[in-house]
């Protein structure tokens, strides 16, 4: 066998080990599905006492290959290959002895519903071991039996949490809600899964209020997760969280009772367009994560300078992910703020105090500025201001390593007029996040005309280490993504002169897809940087009117500045927009605000600010919000009808 090898010990247990053969990553291709049923029947002829499924991998098995949806033509091709999934996990679960799926690392998707259909799961206590059905992120649902066995395991609460929104459970969770049989630390991990097999014993009862859910209350908890789904996908948007629900309350989840229905299966799913834009933004998301990869450049210090709302949170960040970070700024009580979030945000990720602790050490307060000389890699993160930015790299220029890269966070100013301050600028490159950091996945790594591709490279590197996804675009007012937002936010502003509701204006932009309407957008970024953006922007030729909107202008001069002054455009309270009734509205009005949207988008394509189309549509699904059902603006110019 290429991808699977199995032998029993000398307690007559059988050990079954994935490898899947030139992958880093185990997953289930066509190839591997076959050759674990063939390996399933050689161990039944073997009568051992019982089995353990196990991975060769760093990860245990991340789901079926997704390169596998891209080969399947047809709905007939799709259910041929869900059948031999769905029969691998039956063959599984009807076997006459105890199984236990040893679980490390990533769990997902149909690796899931092979460990579902094991008796038991045995997991590594580690943050990096997590449970998840990430199907309907792909516009399908878990076709292998998983939406069946799932409810019957945890109870319909806890499955509906995971089978409806795609995310994680990490070891602990996963042995709270009864995903998980056992956790255990790595030293005791295999002979934990000896002996739970050897002695199988008695499983959890679901309890008394799950199974009436799972029984004669089912259409009261589907009534409701429906509702809690309408607000947050439409139904024609994302058809796949509806389709879970309607399997399971109809058929309980089994695919093949009504193959036929147009509400929830698998064949209704694969011929809907968002299923395949679906998958196309995850290879798109796929290509952004190998960016990075061609160095082995591991930064482990990082030195930050300015602990404002963007470097505390970009230092923050970094100390996270385990690098000893120096946060520079002019006082004690400048960085305070920034270490008051710090420990807020490592206290809702991280949970543990003793890692919340370690990760308050690595960030390590800084007013002299120390740090610099031993950083490999140092952020600037201060004001827009030019004279500022040159001044400060001279210094840093000094004091860094000659390795070391130098790179700044600025939005607007371009790398060559910040560069005319340190004498050699091929080491300054752009590392642009965007707000609020902790929760934006996309960051631009931008290149000036000098800027050496290792320099940019190395940014990459140290974005990916953040579990960030990088953007490599060139030095250009606006670099990808406040370029192509800036017009379509002026827009936006210009309809609201004009004396359409900002409700109106934001339902429309909600109802093409995008997470939040533009009016919205400004008040969470801020209505003086909108403002501040849209000049210096303006200033730079790129389209738009040079004229700011007069109630961007009016609001700025009140200090009226949006969601962080609690009044923008929108009244907050407790941090939420309070809004009136949208007016009804034409489909003319969402062709009018998305417009200069799409049109700056093929302006930066014609430009070559990023490599090529499908890099510029990653960059605005994952940095501006652009409807991942509808594949990318581009993408979207080039299929609408």
């Amino acid at each position: 066998m290429e991808h699977w090898r199995w032998e029993k010990d000398a307690q007559d247990l059988a050990w079954l080990t994935f490898d899947r053969a030139g992958e880093s990553t185990n997953t289930f291709s066509r190839a591997a599905l076959e050759e674990l049923v063939a390996a399933l029947d050689e161990i039944v002829a073997a009568k051992p006492r019982g089995l353990v499924i196990r991975s060769a991998k760093e990860n245990f098995i991340a789901g079926a290959d997704v390169n596998e949806f891209v080969k399947i033509k047809s709905a007939e091709e799709a259910l041929a290959f869900n059948r031999l999934g769905w029969d691998m996990t039956q063959k599984l679960r009807d076997l006459p002895f105890p199984t236990t799926a040893m679980v490390n690392g990533f769990c997902m998707g149909g690796g899931l519903e092979m460990a579902l259909a094991c008796r038991y799961r045995v997991a590594l206590d580690d943050p990096r071991t997590r449970f998840a059905f990430p199907e309907v992120m792909l516009g399908i649902w878990p076709s292998w039996h998983g939406l069946m066995w799932l409810p019957k395991l945890v109870g319909p609460t806890a499955a509906l949490d995971m089978l409806l929104t795609g995310k994680t459970v990490d070891a602990r969770k996963a042995k709270r809600i009864g995903l998980a049989t056992q956790v255990v630390p790595l030293r005791v991990l295999e002979n934990a899964a000896r002996m739970v097999t050897l002695e199988a014993p008695a499983l959890r009862p679901l309890p008394f209020t799950e199974r009436m859910l799972l029984g004669p209350l089912r259409g009261l908890v589907v009534s409701q997760a429906r509702k809690q789904v309408a607000k947050r996908a439409r139904r024609e948007h994302y058809p796949a969280p509806y389709a879970i629900l309607d399997a399971w309350k109809k058929y309980d989840g089994d695919p093949y009772v009504a193959p036929e229905d147009p509400t929830c299966s698998i064949k209704a799913l694969f011929e809907h367009s968002t299923t395949r834009n679906l998958i196309r933004t995850f290879f798109l998301q796929d290509r952004l994560k190998s960016i990075g990869k061609d160095t082995d450049f591991s930064p482990r210090h990082v030195h930050v300078v300015g602990a404002g709302v963007m470097g505390g949170d970009i230092a923050a960040l970094c100390a996270m992910r385990g690098m000893t970070v120096s946060l520079q700024d002019t006082a004690p009580e400048r960085l305070a703020p920034a270490l008051q979030r710090a420990a807020q945000l490592f206290e809702r990720r991280l949970r543990e105090p003793r890692r919340v602790r370690d990760a308050l050490d690595r960030l390590i307060p800084d007013v002299s500025g120390a740090g610099a000389a031993r950083a490999d890699v140092i952020i600037e993160a201060i004001f827009e201001n030019l004279a500022a930015k040159r001044d400060l790299f001279a210094k840093l220029e000094a004091l860094a390593k000659p390795d070391a890269v130098l790179a700044t966070n600025t939005s607007s100013l371009k790398l060559a007029d910040i560069a005319e301050g340190i004498k050699d600028a091929s080491r300054l490159v752009g590392i642009h996040f965007f707000n609020p950091v902790p929760q934006m996945m996309l960051v631009e790594v931008v290149s000036g005309a000098g800027t050496r591709p290792e320099s940019a490279a190395r940014a990459a590197a140290l974005v990916r280490a953040l579990d960030k996804l990088p953007l490599p675009v060139k030095d250009s007012p606006g670099f990808l993504v406040n370029r192509v937002l800036g017009p379509y936010m002026q827009n936006a502003f210009r309809m609201l002169d004009e004396g359409i509701k900002p409700e109106t204006i934001d339902a429309a932009m909600e109802e093409f897809g995008m997470p939040m309407g533009p009016i919205e957008l400004a008040d969470t970024v801020g209505l003086d940087i909108c403002l501040a953006a849209g000049k210096a922007l303006a200033k730079k030729g790129v389209s738009g009117e040079p004229d700011a909107p007069e109630t961007l202008l009016n609001k700025v001069a009140l200090s009226r500045l949006g969601r962080k002054s609690g009044q923008g455009i929108y009244r907050y309270e407790n941090g939420r927009p309070v809004k009136g009734q949208p007016d009804r509205y034409l489909k003319d009005l969402v062709d009018a605000l998305i417009e200069p949207y799409l049109t700056e988008a093929t302006a930066v394509h014609a430009e070559g600010i990023a490599g090529d189309a499908d890099l510029i549509d990653a960059g605005l699904i994952f940095g501006t919000g652009f409807a991942p059902f509808r594949g990318g603006p581009l993408h979207y110019l080039a299929t609408r009808k």
